[in-house]
């Protein structure tokens, strides 16, 4: 550890036994890194938000936490409050926002945002540049193809007073082709296929396969392509 170039380590930060740091890592306050955890090159952790001073989330935010044996690839920057499983492994230029909780074995891709408020589940497959808005849920077994997006905000920042956001959910062992749009509030059955490129507008049953735009129901997934089959 010692020997990482241009490391940035905080006194109060706490650190397991093993882990690797590459170069001109910063480590904030208050971080705990479990054992054998791997940390690439340019990598921020503990990051504190910055949020507008009328933000209901504003106030005091949780240490960053970092199960053993995870890998923090290259760029990323992982937020205070946030908590990243074990095995788990954050990509390249990725960036996990406080609140969020990334499950064990999960893979988050290159350049993709976990917004803040957001669960991820276990063993999750998230692909480069997606986006996962705030106050969504992903179950375990989960599929997110490149570039897939999330949204929460159907009046896109004119809601009234008081009104929440609402992420998508999306049950055990769902997958989202790549570029498809979930738009706010819909919840994607488990084991349900969304093909690439489609706008879902309203929920999708357990099993559907859904295409186009909007996505309709053309068929139902096979029992050959479960989740048991797979693993």
């Amino acid at each position: 550890m010692a020997s990482a170039p241009g490391l940035v380590l905080s006194p109060s930060a706490r650190v397991g036994s093993g882990v690797v740091f590459g170069a001109h890592v910063v480590v904030h306050d208050d971080v705990e890194i479990g054992d054998g955890v791997v940390i690439e090159d340019g990598v921020v952790l503990g990051k504190r938000p910055r949020l507008a001073p009328e933000s209901a989330a504003a106030g005091e935010v949780a240490p960053l936490l970092i199960g053993a044996g995870a890998t923090i690839c290259c760029g990323a920057v992982v937020f205070a409050g946030a908590g990243i499983g074990a095995g788990a492994i954050v990509g390249d230029q990725a960036f996990v926002r406080e609140r969020t909780v990334i499950g064990e074995r999960t893979v988050i891709g290159r350049g993709s945002v976990v917004d803040n408020d957001v669960t991820v589940g276990a063993r999750v497959k998230v692909q480069t540049n997606v986006y996962l808005t705030a106050f969504s849920a992903v179950e375990d077994d989960v599929f997110l193809g490149p570039c897939a997006m999330t949204t929460n905000d159907d009046a896109m920042g004119r809601l009234a007073r008081g009104a929440r956001l609402a992420g998508a959910t999306l049950r055990r062992a769902c997958r989202i082709g790549g570029g498809a749009v979930l738009t706010p509030g819909v919840e994607i059955g488990e084991e349900a296929f969304v093909a690439a490129g489609a706008v879902v507008t309203r929920d999708v049953p357990p099993r559907a396969v859904v295409m186009g735009v909007p996505a309709r129901v053309v068929r139902e997934v096979s029992d050959e392509d479960l989740i048991e089959r797979w693993r």
